[in-house]
């Protein structure tokens, strides 16, 4: 599975939030594994959208669809405390 590259402005979330290390470490476990553990990757309501989720840490998520059968593009970041 592969991750395409982030757009600029789901980069600077990442250096806003300090994020970068971290989510520079859950795409490569992504990457390798999408259902690894501490990712807890699922799909959000209604299914049928076919819209995703990991876990950059317990406060942090990536909101992700699939492009092809190989590629996901993230599509936010998100605090999912707020």
């Amino acid at each position: 599975m592969h991750i395409k590259s982030l757009r600029g402005d789901l980069e600077d979330y990442l250096k806003v939030h300090n994020l970068s290390k971290k989510y520079e470490k859950a795409k490569m476990l992504f990457e390798n594994n999408p259902f690894h553990p501490s990712l807890n990757t699922e799909i959000l309501e209604p299914k049928e959208r076919l819209v995703y989720l990991f876990r950059l840490n317990k406060k942090y998520r990536a909101i992700f669809i699939d492009v092809d059968v190989e590629t996901v593009e993230i599509m936010a970041l998100t605090n999912h405390y707020k």
